[in-house]
């Protein structure tokens, strides 16, 4: 299934994709896309050593699936991430 996204939203996936508290599951029900489409999308946008370090990251993340993320989490990202800064 081939998926074409608006840059603004394919940098918004990209983004959610590097946050570790924001499940693949989050960016499935907002973008129809599931890990393995997350993960090409990772690939083909990141360098090849930059998406290698990403793939061992969220490799090792619980919160990164819904399932595995301990029942305290109950939030996708960090309270200060979105925080008006000024330019």
């Amino acid at each position: 299934m081939q998926h074409s996204f608006s840059e603004e939203d394919h940098s918004r996936i990209i983004e959610m994709a590097w946050e570790d508290r924001t499940p693949f599951e989050a960016i499935e029900r907002l973008y129809g896309i599931g890990e393995p489409q997350v993960i090409k999308l990772m690939r083909s946008s990141l360098a090849p050593k930059t998406f290698k370090n990403w793939r061992q990251r969220v490799s090792s993340r619980k919160t990164k699936h819904q399932k595995l993320r301990p029942e305290s989490i109950e939030r996708g990202f960090c309270p200060t991430q979105y925080k008006y800064r000024s330019k």
